[in-house]
């Protein structure tokens, strides 16, 4: 009867970890793609809207998406205006039960390679503007975003007046698809500014610290729950060492310790690593860390060791997502902090969500042998696996 309901106890343990495992694409280890959008009330009765977003889901794929970027003549253009008509629709702006009609004015493509486009690591952001007519009678202005709509989360939304002086911008997460309305009101220009560039879609250093801090700290958490299935898998990994206080905070401090500091240092760009180097590293580092789950288990210095290495690899895995969300000038160091703080909570959830499911059974004699073993076989065939297979990708 014991035999058979430890038995049974892998049966959640694997569902657990294939899960997360099958849950996100492998080959995206710390995918980070924000939209950005910015109305501008820069007209008397008409808007300027610029959108920056990557077009990959809505191209159907890479392929697409570089047809796009890089194509000429009649195919390029019937490719544009189904871009177009799909950026439309996907952010579609009403005043009141008005939808506006958005016209097109430019587009910029992204730059880069095949290799660059298809690689899943990157990311690569096109800029549309548009003008729409407003209505007559001044009105509330509001963003409001279809269930299923082909675009990347969290989404950057910016209202300016630029006459005003006025700036407004609101986060966008997964699942929120109404802006906050924006009654503008008396706010519209006598006439139109000369525009000497194109406006930039997002300025966080019209936030204050106090609000740039929780944004941050929001975004570095989501950077590890959900979107950083690799990092997640590390921690479990340091997890199934042996559950108890002093393995777990002695692991965890010196991860944090070290992916702090050469988050920080990539972050000013005094050190960093190229992507073909970094990914497959934080790949091995998940193996390695889960295999010796298995064959050492004991938390002394050479562990502590390995886990502060392979922390200042992921710290680099980490610097690199930074380069698709838009940092303060003036407030840099809050928000990086806020970020930092952000993956650490998002680690320590993890931590907290793993004691829940399996911490009942950890004083068990059978608990090493049932669960914390194949835990970390699982955990170190799927880094195995994403190392080979990032390998692979970066050499082609």
């Amino acid at each position: 009867m014991r035999s058979f309901f430890r038995r049974g106890l892998l049966v959640p343990v694997f569902l657990f970890l294939a899960a997360l495992v099958c849950g996100v694409p492998v080959l995206r280890a710390d995918p980070l793609t924000v939209t950005r959008v910015l109305v501008s009330f820069d007209q008397p009765r008409a808007v300027t809207i610029t959108v920056d977003l990557d077009l990959t889901v809505m191209m159907g794929g890479p392929e697409g998406y570089y047809a796009l970027a890089t194509g000429k003549g009649p195919a390029q253009e019937a490719l544009l205006h189904q871009a177009t008509r799909g950026v439309a629709d996907a952010l579609p702006f009403f005043v009141g039960t008005l939808r506006l009609e958005p016209r097109f004015v430019s587009f910029v493509p992204a730059a880069g390679t095949k290799a660059e486009f298809l690689d899943a690591m990157m990311t690569r952001t096109s800029r549309f503007v548009f003008t729409a007519s407003l209505p007559e009678k001044a009105g509330t202005l509001r963003l409001s975003v279809p269930i299923g709509a082909p675009i990347d989360y969290p989404l950057a939304y910016t209202v300016r007046v630029p006459a005003r002086h006025l700036t407004r911008t609101r986060w966008m997460e997964a699942g929120q698809h109404e802006g906050d309305p924006f009654d503008y009101a008396g706010l519209l220009p006598a006439s139109a500014p000369v525009m000497t560039a194109p406006p930039a879609a997002f300025d966080p250093d019209t936030l204050s610290w106090k609000q740039q801090f929780p944004l941050y700290l929001h975004l570095g958490f989501r950077h590890i729950v959900p979107e950083g299935t690799d990092h997640i898998l590390f921690v479990l990994g340091l997890f199934f060492l042996g559950i108890s206080w002093r393995n777990l905070l002695s692991q965890t401090t010196v991860f944090t310790i070290a992916h702090a500091t050469t988050l920080f240092l990539s972050a000013w760009g005094i050190l960093r690593l190229p992507p073909w180097i970094v990914e497959p590293m934080i790949a091995l580092s998940i193996s390695f860390i889960a295999v010796e789950n298995i064959v050492s288990p004991r938390l002394g210095v050479t562990r502590l060791v390995v886990v502060f290495l392979f922390g200042l690899i992921h710290g680099f895995g980490f610097a690199g997502s930074l380069s698709e969300i838009p940092f303060p000038r003036r407030d840099f160091v809050v928000a990086l902090l806020g970020f930092n703080l952000g993956v650490d909570l998002g680690q320590l959830f993890i931590i907290a969500v793993a004691a829940l499911v399996f911490g009942w059974w950890r004083n068990r004699p059978w608990f090493r042998r049932w669960i914390a073993v194949p835990a970390s076989g699982v955990i170190a065939a799927t880094g195995l696996f994403w190392a080979v297979q990032r390998v692979v990708f970066y050499a082609g």
